[in-house]
């Protein structure tokens, strides 16, 4: 039987309750709210401090920096968030518990995604609607929507890497190995993929990885967000690498931000066929 043909929302709706309300107990997400807004806020006024000045300096200088942050700092964050989200309970001796409850485990496992990213997606959007504040005070209208791209974008960003965590929790049998499958999908994405893919470009000289260039990008979510920021209405393509040269045709927002979606269903779908074996 299909697990999510067992779904029910009002116990989805309780447990992703619960986990949100455990986050907000605890108060992580008042934690990563705090740094998500200093290190936005002193991107904000110092990121150009290497060039002498201080203070705004333009939403495009601004976005570049953010988005390299926000690439290093909030998979890492979503990383840690989700990885025990089902081994924890096992490890502890509660996941038998709950699913004694009139539960079935699709139920279990989105109600917790759901949790684990609504706290993530507060602690996002306070964090940089802190610098947003600041935004809004001294930059055009037309820069404080290419702003909130970025916000939602990098809410996008977080989500996938969540999706992710979940599935290695789903998989891993202790909590130990479900933090080193988290720290190698952070590398691996974050770290090594473009350093892989350039180096292989550089080998066969891009005749033979040229054609296939748009989408061996998008088998990385962290370079999907790169190019959804890359393409909006300013002109950040000087300020990126490999991205730069995507091609414009493929970057429209609804089509990369479906890609998006893709990669968070994904992950979720794996973990749910492997939660119910």
């Amino acid at each position: 039987m299909n697990p999510l043909n067992c779904v029910h929302m009002t116990q989805i709706r309780a447990i992703a309750g619960k986990e949100f309300r455990d986050r907000i107990r605890n108060r992580w997400v008042l934690a990563v709210s705090i740094v998500f807004a200093a290190f936005a806020l002193a991107t904000t006024y110092f990121g150009a401090a290497a060039q002498g000045s201080v203070g705004f300096q333009g939403i495009e200088p601004l976005i570049a920096s953010l988005v390299s942050l926000t690439i290093y700092l909030l998979p890492l964050i979503a990383l840690i968030l989700g990885f025990d989200a089902l081994v924890g309970e096992r490890e502890r001796g509660t996941l038998n518990l709950l699913l004694a409850y009139p539960i079935s485990r699709a139920e279990l496992l989105i109600g917790k995604y759901l949790g684990l990213a609504g706290a993530l997606t507060c602690a996002t959007l306070a964090g940089f609607g802190l610098a947003g504040i600041a935004i809004v005070a001294r930059a055009p209208a037309a820069d404080w929507y290419q702003y909130a791209g970025f916000v939602v974008s990098a809410v996008l960003l977080g989500w996938v890497f969540l999706s992710l965590a979940v599935s290695a929790s789903a998989f891993c049998a202790s909590r130990t190995s479900a933090s080193g499958i988290a720290i190698a999908l952070w590398f691996f994405f974050v770290l090594v993929y473009d350093l892989l893919l350039l180096g292989a470009l550089v080998l066969t000289g891009g005749a033979v990885l040229g054609p296939l260039f748009p989408l061996l990008l998008m088998l990385n979510p962290a370079d999907i967000f790169r190019i959804l920021n890359i393409f909006g209405p300013g002109d950040l393509h000087t300020m990126f690498g490999l991205v730069s040269v995507f091609p414009a045709a493929l970057a429209q927002p609804v089509f990369l931000g479906l890609v998006m979606l893709a990669w968070i269903a994904a992950p979720l779908g794996l973990a749910a066929w492997r939660f119910n074996r």
